[in-house]
Parts: C-alpha cells; sequence; structure tokens
C-alpha cells in the first residue's frame, strides 16, 4: 500500500524485553499523520492470475500452510473446505523460518526456501490459509535480495472453497 519505512521486530515484544529494552506504560502521545496508501498490483495475486499461474506454471508457488493441511492429511479448519493444495505449490510452512521468535540467519532462510524446491532465480507467489502467514515467505524472500515475488490474499480459504478450482492432496 505504499509504505516504504517499515520495520519487523525481530522477536517481538518478548525478545525486546530478554534483551533488557525499556519498556513503559505511558500512551505515548505522536503527532497526527496522514497516509496516502498507494496500491501496489505488483506485490499482489488476485484469483484470476493465480488460475493462470496454476494452468500455466509461469511462477512457483510456495504454501505457508504446515505440512498436513498441505497433502491433505489434515482437516481445513474453515468448515465445508476442500483439503490439500494447488497443483504444483511447494510446501514451505511458515514457521520454518524463526527460531524462538526470532528470524533465522539469511543462509538459514536460503537452505529452507531451497530445500522446499524453490528456486530464487525465479518468480515466487506465496499463498497459505487467508493470506496472512504468506507474507513470513515473502518477507524472507525480499530479505534474501528476491523481489520477484507477490502474495496471493485469496489464498486457500478462496481456492480451497471453489468448486471450479483443482486441487491435489500428498507432498507433490
Amino acid at each position: 500500500m505504499g509504505a516504504q519505512s517499515v520495520f519487523v521486530l525481530d522477536g517481538g515484544i518478548d525478545g525486546w524485553k530478554a534483551e533488557g529494552r525499556p519498556v513503559t506504560t505511558d500512551v505515548p502521545q505522536p503527532a497526527p499523520q496522514t497516509f496516502h496508501p498507494q496500491f501496489n498490483a505488483e506485490a499482489v495475486t488476485s484469483f484470476a492470475q493465480m488460475r493462470e499461474i496454476v494452468a500455466s506454471g509461469d511462477r512457483q508457488i510456495a504454501d505457508a500452510r504446515g505440512a498436513a493441511r498441505f497433502t491433505g492429511e489434515e482437516a481445513e479448519p474453515r468448515a465445508g473446505m476442500r483439503s490439500g493444495h494447488m497443483p504444483g505449490a511447494k510446501s514451505l510452512p511458515s514457521g520454518v523460518f524463526s527460531v524462538g521468535g526470532k528470524f533465522k540467519s539469511l543462509d538459514a532462510l536460503r537452505e529452507a526456501i531451497e530445500a522446499a524446491g524453490i528456486d530464487l532465480d525465479e518468480p515466487v507467489v506465496t499463498t497459505c490459509g487467508s493470506g496472512v502467514t504468506a507474507a513470513i515467505i515473502m518477507l524472507a524472500l525480499q530479505s534474501l535480495g528476491h523481489t520477484d515475488n507477490r502474495l496471493y490474499d485469496g489464498s486457500w480459504s478462496e481456492w480451497g472453497s471453489r468448486a471450479d478450482t483443482s486441487v491435489v492432496t500428498g507432498k507433490e
């Protein structure tokens, strides 16, 4: 949405406190600001685009859901939704990128992505259950300098709930 100076607090508030950094209960009074959103259509993938990607295979698909949901061994948490994954997708559970609430090293991020079968020289679209944890894969990709990536925000909640989409089960 055009936000350029965005940072992630690695380790979260618990990590901040564990490092002995200062905290306060005072309520800050920041000066009012106006944010002017600038939608970047190149950062997201629509349902129609996702259908084309699945059909053509012109982008790699990285799925951030847990492995059992990806394979279809575990039922989806949303009633009536099919289990499995999009044809051609690779399982890359978002939990592989951190330990103890902190992002792993760049080498470890690269290793996890490549172990999932993702080629860092090729474009990637990320997906998950609802479009949230797919952003973790994007953060890992961006951290490695990979900029040709997009997020399918409809993710499995859209794809898996439709009767007119292809779904496969198993590891591949």
